[in-house]
């Protein structure tokens, strides 16, 4: 008898050894810690139980706009802006995530609080568009994007919006402005 209690112990924590634990704060390819790329807006409150999820309703379905869900942890700070592919529909996929806090990082350390060096040191960059206020940096590598401030830019290569920015011109010091990921979205 003790030594079927001894053996039933033994199993039960080696296979609770075996679990593995999900970082809340991984950022990878198509998930956000438990969020993923299949995750349906109804479900959304289930992933984030321990959090404040605001849902803005600005209009309805006729109009097509989508209406984003800000995710707040319990202190009041701001996480995640999630876009649903559908307006006001439940079972709509997520497909753009704008990351707020810099907890949420990569796998190689990228958070919304990195450098242009960070996301080139790492990643291999796929696209940089160049737009009237920002640059967009695309990494294909892990569906996201980054804009940056064109006033990380040396002053000539602002106001150009026809110039073509290549990696190797933008400082390693130059401030990601916003980390988004996106997803194709059902």
């Amino acid at each position: 008898m003790k030594k079927n209690i001894l053996l039933l112990i033994i199993i039960v924590s080696f296979f609770s050894s075996c679990k593995k634990e999900i970082d809340p704060f991984l950022v990878s390819k198509q998930n956000i810690g438990l969020l993923n790329d299949s995750t349906q807006v109804k479900e959304i409150e289930a992933v984030f139980i321990n959090d404040s999820i605001v849902k803005y309703v600005t209009g309805d379905e006729f109009t097509g706009n989508i209406n984003d869900i800000t995710i707040y942890d319990k202190a009041g700070n701001q996480l995640l802006i999630l876009t649903p592919s559908q307006s006001l529909d439940s079972t709509s996929t997520i497909k753009n995530i704008r990351i707020v806090d810099n907890r949420y990082k990569t796998s190689k350390g990228l958070t919304a609080n990195s450098t242009f060096k960070t996301i080139r040191d790492n990643y291999k960059i796929s696209s940089i568009q160049n737009t009237l206020r920002n640059i967009i940096v695309s990494v294909n590598d892990i569906n996201a994007y980054f804009t940056i401030d064109k006033e990380e830019l040396p002053a000539s290569m602002r106001f150009d919006m026809n110039l073509k920015i290549e990696a190797i011109q933008i400082p390693d010091e130059a401030k990601i402005k916003n980390f988004y990921l996106y997803w194709a979205g059902k």
